[in-house]
């Protein structure tokens, strides 16, 4: 009787000590007797403003990337939020967005000139950043080796639409309404001293100048990369000009489509409005172009950036290596850009 007892507890103490290392296992451990789990990550992602259309595109494209992500061996949290244009919200964001436990974040600036303290709190809390759209001095993302950047190449956008301006202005001479050998133009630009902004202006006007292309600089106008803005600065220009402005050349859709509500609004004929051009390739600047309201824009393409933005994203919170991305200078990723006309629009309205 003595040695059955001995068994029974001999056999219990067994049965209990491989219970216990079952559930004290270390966490790798358990996970690895429970099967692999998903690859767990939070993200953090703050934009400079809720109301820009673009980059409300760019971030369907973002979320489409990590559904698709998390249907696999991810589990993606994403956390989005827009600082309403005001740099010290970006600032106390970031922070809260940190203190949150995210593991990356995507940062859209404000003022792309004020980056220090977003830097530094990333920095203090080893939490990389991606900044896209708006980029960075050069000195600032030397700040840390934990910075990347993606975006498009500002100087191509603003060439490709000098060159959609002058292949219409050759083969159309009746864009020189008043015949007088030039053409008069207004620009509709995002901000003031903005890096993007200005690239797109000067390489526009001085692509249609290298074409051959005599142009007669009636105003610039900030409007803010809003189409209301733009709307009331070209009733503006109407006032002023009358039917003058031959030319638009708009540093997005939302203002070349605010010009546009603006001519319509003073009731003028197509034949009385000068040509206009975006930029981005929006859906409802496609859609203009696609109906001949706009003459043409440049697509910027927000599919290869909201790629590249998970890619990076999840690459580096997970201590991957990113040389097979082909970064310039292992930190930036830039998209191109796609010069769109009615000819060519249904191939990008399908993206």
């Amino acid at each position: 009787m003595r040695k059955r007892v001995m068994r029974l507890a001999c056999v219990l103490a067994l049965f209990f000590a491989l219970l216990c290392g079952v559930i004290f296992l270390p966490t790798d451990d358990r996970r690895q007797a429970a099967g692999p789990l998903k690859s767990e990550l939070q993200v953090g992602v703050v934009l400079y403003t809720g109301d820009d259309a673009f980059l409300n595109e760019m971030m369907a494209a973002v979320r489409k990337e990590i559904d698709d992500l998390n249907t696999g061996d991810w589990d993606i949290t994403l956390v989005e939020r827009n600082a309403g244009n005001s740099q010290s919200e970006e600032n106390e964001i970031v922070s809260d967005m940190i203190n949150e436990g995210c593991d990356i974040l995507l940062v859209n600036l404000v003022d792309r000139n004020a980056p220090a303290r977003v830097i530094e709190t990333a920095r203090e809390n080893n939490v990389p950043i991606v900044f896209f759209n708006r980029e960075l001095v050069r000195n600032d993302m030397g700040l840390w080796n934990r910075l990347y950047y993606v975006g498009g190449n500002a100087a191509e956008s603003g060439e490709l639409q000098g060159e959609l301006a002058a292949a219409l202005c050759e083969s159309n001479p009746g864009v020189d309404r008043n015949k007088d050998g030039k053409i008069q133009y207004a620009v509709l630009q995002g901000e003031p001293n903005h890096q993007d902004a200005i690239i797109r202006t000067d390489m526009a006007v001085s692509t249609m100048a290298d074409r051959g292309i005599v142009l007669d600089k009636l105003s610039y106008r900030i409007a803010n990369w809003s189409r209301s803005q733009a709307k009331t600065q070209t009733l503006q220009l109407i006032s002023a000009y009358g039917s003058s402005v031959e030319l638009i050349l708009a540093n997005n859709d939302e203002m070349a489509l605010g010009a546009i509500d603006a001519y319509r609004q003073m009731n003028y004929t197509e034949t009385d409005m000068p040509k206009i051009f975006g930029i981005d390739g929006t859906s409802v600047g496609l859609s203009a172009v696609a109906d001949g309201s706009l003459d043409g824009t440049v697509y910027n393409d927000k599919e290869a950036q909201g790629k590249a933005l998970v890619n990076i994203a999840i690459t580096v919170a997970r201590g991957g290596d990113l040389s097979a991305m082909h970064l310039t200078n292992g930190k930036y990723y830039y998209a191109d850009y796609y010069a769109v006309t009615a000819e060519n629009v249904s191939d990008y309205l399908k993206q």
